[in-house]
């Protein structure tokens, strides 16, 4: 057992979980027989005292199986808000009051199944959520002052016949007054801006209208006027006789 300690340090996957004989899952694959004697507090299995070290083939034989109590890696913990209402503060995210918020636990692929617990130390209260695809999200529907506090993600699964979890780093969570005046200010301000072109636009094509419609009518009166003139001139060319012939047909 005191080897198996070393490996276990050597690899930085906790202390071992358990330890038993049996044969490789593979055989055939080349690798190195190493017989030591270890005292229980070296870093590395080098450091033990070595008796024997050679090449071999593992040919199926009984070799020792370690399990870790490390096995799984980190969990990452985050904080996601559809609303806009999260700001990072200098101790974490800030979240304000009466916005929703989620929060989301996730693993890497190691193993299939497994449960998310989201533990709150502001209070004793956890939730737990199944691992699906690795991660877990968690709901609040409007953030108050008892949400304010560090949450922690814990993943938790079930491998080769023993219980493993895995915590995350604290999330600091705090909790601040809503800006809804200054949130009901930038959409007025937003609105007026709106009116402002719409305003503008309305202006600036309704004397283009009615500059057509006078360039229309100021063209109407000089066809009027053309005719007119075209008309006495042919009448002065006609000269009196004409004239008075053409009056007296009328």
């Amino acid at each position: 057992m005191r080897e198996v300690k070393v490996v276990c340090r050597e690899l930085d996957c906790g202390n071992p979980v358990s330890e038993s004989r049996g044969p490789l899952v593979e055989d055939g694959r080349r690798g190195v027989r190493l017989f030591s004697s270890c005292y229980g507090n070296e870093s590395s299995i080098r450091q033990c005292d070595i008796i024997e070290v050679r090449p071999g083939v593992c040919i199926g034989g009984y070799y020792h199986h370690v399990t870790c109590s490390d096995l799984l890696v980190q969990p990452d913990i985050s904080l996601t808000d559809s609303m806009g209402g999260v700001s990072r503060g200098h101790q974490g995210p800030e979240m304000f009051r009466g916005y929703s918020f989620t929060i989301t636990c996730s693993t890497q692929p190691q193993y299939p199944g497994g449960s998310f617990l989201l533990t709150f130390t502001g209070s004793n209260r956890t939730q737990t959520h199944p691992a699906v695809n690795h991660s877990a999200a968690f709901l609040f529907p409007a953030a108050d002052d008892s949400h304010q506090g560090n949450y922690r993600c814990v993943y938790e699964n079930y491998v080769f016949s023993h219980n493993f979890s895995s915590e995350s780093e604290l999330l600091s969570l705090t909790i601040t007054a809503s800006p809804l005046p200054a949130f009901i200010i930038r959409h007025v301000v937003v609105l007026l801006i709106l009116l402002t072109a719409i305003t503008t636009l309305y202006l600036y094509y309704k004397p283009t209208r009615r500059q057509k419609r006078v360039n229309r009518v100021s063209s109407m009166d000089l066809y009027v006027n053309a005719m007119e003139m075209v008309s006495l001139s042919s009448r002065a060319e006609a000269g009196p006789g004409e004239e008075r012939a053409a009056q007296g047909t009328e």
